[in-house]
């Protein structure tokens, strides 16, 4: 692949801008600095640096973000910073879309990628994608709420029950609940349907995804979509 265009494809910039990273020896390629702009190189695993930062090539880009709380999951914010502002440039100009959302005050796993078909694979509603999250709930949990979270309860603007398929106690007001749909405020609309109150949401895992116990808020990493469901 030719070096510019190979840097334009990992979001370094535009063609031009690419060209003079190259020309002003700020590309380097097994720790020899790069001349010619128009190289010929085989991006298959290949490790550069851009001004003293290391990178490997990726075709598609797949991360997993630890959104924070204040964060929205939107190109194009209205009240909060987008969750993309958590990102480098070099993804953001990559034109990563989040895979499903997040409440601007849920927090935890969220995942961002350029791939379109693992995209739809992980927000397709026939993939039934399950998704954990942990609810802390005002009022004590109860055998009967956990039943009808279960069972099914019903929201109103879809007149068929709504079942978890799954929900535990963790404690007195931690609840674990696993999904498997994608309704707007669905978490926080069914534990109300039930007869609680969610005081924070916080999402532990999507698909094969965990999210890791180092990864701190506003911290993210990649991840390989061919390894997940």
């Amino acid at each position: 692949m030719n070096l510019t265009k190979l840097l334009q494809s990992q979001g370094f910039g535009t063609r031009r801008e690419c060209r003079d990273l190259i020309l002003s020896g700020r590309v380097e390629i097994a720790g020899e600095a790069m001349a010619d702009a128009d190289a010929d190189i085989n991006p298959e695993g290949l490790r550069f640096s851009v001004g003293g930062q290391d990178w490997q090539y990726r075709e598609k880009a797949c991360v997993m973000l630890h959104k924070p709380a204040g964060h929205e999951c939107s190109q194009r914010p209205r009240h909060h910073p987008s969750v993309l502002s958590l990102l480098p440039i070099q993804l953001r100009n990559r034109g990563l879309q989040t895979v499903g959302r997040l409440d601007e005050d849920t927090t935890g796993l969220l995942l961002l990628t350029d791939d379109g078909q693992f995209l739809h694979r992980y927000t397709s509603p026939k993939k039934n994608i399950a998704k954990v999250y942990r609810a802390t709930v005002r009022h004590p949990l109860t055998e009967e709420q956990l039943n009808a979270l279960r069972s099914g309860v019903v929201l109103h603007d879809d007149p068929e029950p709504v079942a978890a398929q799954s929900a535990i106690a963790r404690d007195a007001h931690t609840l674990e609940l696993t999904l498997t749909g994608g309704k707007y405020h669905q978490v926080k609309r069914m534990v109300a349907a039930a007869g609680n109150r969610v005081e924070a949401l916080h999402r532990e895992r999507m698909g094969e995804f965990v999210l890791p116990a180092e990864l701190k808020p506003g911290e993210w990493c990649y991840v390989e979509p061919d390894n997940a469901a």
